[in-house]
């Protein structure tokens, strides 16, 4: 061989880097997140897609009752409501979409877009509208709905809103499009959403789903709780100190009174919490 000749290149391909990652097999979903993390450590994704790929796997086994506006929180406007009733209510909530309810909360009839109401601007006549004549027909669905399913419906469909019920077939809440997708990507935040945040939303019994990024001062004023703000700002920034290390999805940790278990989470961060009171401690061990 002639000295003069070109070295070799070594360096790994992308391709051949993605083979050694996945030569493992994989048994289940977890294998597949450590096989993912194994992946972004050797820098064949970076962190931003590892997160979304985390995001659409736990999207899978997530429920819409796990981030859906619970109907204490939800805000409607009546079919029989004037414009100059309805306008005011619109105006204050600055959302994009209301459930349009008959003579109850459970009556829901249809749902209307803010943006219909835009062409009351130039009409003077404001006795002509119907709200009837602009809602949508309302999508229904129940909080067992796995939430890649109902994103499915949502792009097969084209709606951003679907009224959640409970077994009794009663309003439940709400969940849309972006609710969905926030468990994929993230946050996404809008000029609104400072004033709008809710962090603490209960649900079924005393338990409650919780924001990782509640304030603790917040949390602690809710819960009756006494966790230190000193060294936290966040009630994730606790649940994450007490693990030691970033949880995966359904893990679950006592911390004083109360059982964390987390409801959604990334490679970076824990985004979602289930909290509710800690069972009595067991007492039998230390009597054998």
């Amino acid at each position: 061989m002639s000295d003069d000749a070109p070295p070799q290149n070594t360096a790994p391909t992308l391709l051949q880097r993605l083979r050694d990652v996945f030569t493992d097999s994989i048994a289940d979903t977890e294998e597949l997140v450590r096989v993912l993390r194994k992946a972004q450590r050797n820098k064949v994704l970076d962190s931003d897609a590892l997160s979304i790929i985390e995001g659409a796997l736990q999207v899978a086994d997530m429920q819409v009752r796990d981030i859906m506006v619970p109907r204490s929180q939800v805000v409607t406007v009546k079919a029989s409501a004037t414009p100059q009733e309805i306008l005011p209510v619109v105006i204050e909530a600055q959302h994009s979409r209301f459930p349009v309810i008959g003579d109850s909360l459970d009556e829901v009839l249809g749902i209307l877009l803010a943006k219909d109401l835009l062409p009351l601007a130039l009409d003077r006549d404001l006795r002509r509208f119907d709200i009837k004549d602009v809602m949508l027909p309302a999508t229904y669905v129940p909080e067992s709905k796995r939430l890649n399913v109902l994103l499915k419906e949502f792009r097969e469909n084209r709606n951003h809103m679907a009224i959640v019920i409970d077994e009794y077939g009663d309003l439940a809440g709400v969940c849309t499009i972006e609710d969905v997708l926030e468990q994929i990507v993230g946050d996404i935040a809008d000029e609104h959403d400072v004033e709008d945040e809710v962090f603490i939303r209960p649900v079924e019994g005393s338990n409650h789903v919780v924001k990782a990024l509640t304030p603790l001062d917040e949390f602690n004023s809710h819960f009756g709780s006494d966790f230190a703000t000193d060294d936290f700002d966040t009630i994730g920034g606790v649940v994450l100190s007490q693990f030691g290390r970033i949880p995966q999805r359904d893990e679950s940790i006592r911390i004083g009174s109360l059982l964390f278990k987390v409801l959604s989470a990334d490679n970076r961060q824990i985004r979602l919490l289930h909290v509710s009171a800690a069972p009595a401690a067991d007492d039998s061990a230390d009597d054998e």
